[in-house]
């Protein structure tokens, strides 16, 4: 980094502004350059300098952005305020009150309203280059400048409307991001700012009251494991989810309790002359567990998921029983009261959800330390 920051401004740690060769710095003084990204350009679209390619683009933004903020008041006005009297096609006999909001109004617009439209639109994008050429008009006009002066807006003042100018573009951008968010939540919900409940359509709604689906984030999938609304699945991935979650629990508190209240007295295998006091913590442990250590875990494991499906199938008692309901009822938690039952069972998914973290992280900084909760100096 350093030698790629000297060889462009002459210093391990110079001012970019010396990088005087930057293709970028045609752009550095534009309109929209604002704080706090400064010049943003991730995709490199500019990174050859071509100030005709980003005039056009400029150019395009500012149109863009135009249509996205009438667009995006169209949408919010007429719940706001209420719609035009009267008739939008007397012929047809259809009122402005009959045309809903957003996309539903495409349906209702009468043919030769789309004809307006679009005559007016090709009007709009001729007059942008005052009926004449494109290229003549867009080499001589300053992108967005097409001569009309809207009132209390226009200004002489050069800061000012550098200002403006520069406010026009953030509220386009701003809305060019608005109008899609309102395309899509109106095309679910039927509504641009509707209730995500009228999406009944969601894949989702299967499972949004389910345990697990907790503030902040209510039902949290980013990478859209359950959108095929599968309930199958779902409780497949549920009932894993518990059983990881009791098991890092245990973990956790396996790395933590014998630091804090210390080992069992005697032996571990007496047979080896091996006592628990010498059985490191965490990752170590591993390499001094005796042979049949090892396979009485295995045969432990092996009955603590058998028994999880009472000795029976899988498939049918995984289509009887609730996600981690073994029949066992843990002391001083099991409750027939059903409103605890439930918040007790959240806590223990959240909590199993910290743990499964947890534990990685412990044995991240075991591995790299020797210690679960280790100096990293070690």
């Amino acid at each position: 980094g350093m030698f790629f920051q000297d060889g462009l401004t002459g210093s391990a740690w110079g001012d970019w502004a010396l990088y005087t060769a930057s293709p970028l710095r045609a752009f550095e003084n534009e309109l929209g350059i604002q704080k706090p990204t400064g010049f943003w350009d991730p995709l490199g679209l500019s990174k050859d300098g071509d100030a005709v390619v980003f005039k056009r683009r400029r150019v395009s933004e500012i149109k863009h952005g135009r249509i996205a903020m009438l667009a995006t008041m169209g949408y919010i006005t007429p719940t706001l305020v209420g719609k035009f009297p009267g008739y939008l096609s007397p012929s047809l006999g259809l009122k402005f009150a009959d045309v809903p909001h957003g996309l539903a109004a495409i349906l209702k617009v009468p043919t030769f309203g789309w004809i307006q439209i679009v005559i007016y639109a090709l009007y709009a994008e001729a007059s942008s280059t005052n009926f004449g050429y494109f290229d003549e008009s867009f080499s001589k006009q300053a992108p967005g400048d097409y001569g009309w002066k809207p009132p209390l807006l226009a200004t002489t003042n050069v800061e000012l409307r550098t200002k403006r100018l520069n406010s026009e573009i953030a509220n386009g951008r701003l809305a060019m991001m608005a109008i899609i968010g309102m395309f899509f939540q109106d095309g679910l919900t039927g509504s641009a700012w509707g209730d995500w409940a009228l999406y009944t359509a969601s894949p989702l709604r299967a499972f949004e009251n389910e345990l697990g689906i907790q503030k902040p984030t209510g039902f949290w999938d980013p990478l859209g494991l359950s959108k095929d609304g599968d309930a199958g699945v779902f409780k497949r991935r549920r009932v894993s989810e518990i059983k990881h979650g009791r098991i890092a629990m245990l973990a956790t508190m396996g790395y933590i309790t014998p630091t804090l209240v210390g080992k069992f007295p005697g032996y571990l295998s007496p047979s080896l002359g091996l006592k628990f006091a010498d059985v490191p913590h965490g990752l170590a442990a591993i390499s001094k567990v005796p042979t049949f250590g090892w396979i009485q875990i295995i045969i432990y494991a092996l009955y603590a998921e058998a028994s999880s499906t009472n000795f029976g199938y899988f498939d049918e008692s995984f289509s009887k029983q609730a996600p981690g309901d073994y029949g066992w009822k843990p002391p001083l938690l099991a409750t027939p009261n059903v409103e605890l039952r439930t918040k007790r069972l959240n806590s223990e998914i959240a909590n199993g959800r910290l743990a499964m973290m947890a534990i990685i992280g412990m044995f991240f900084q075991d591995g790299l330390t020797g210690s679960p909760w280790g100096d990293w100096a070690l």
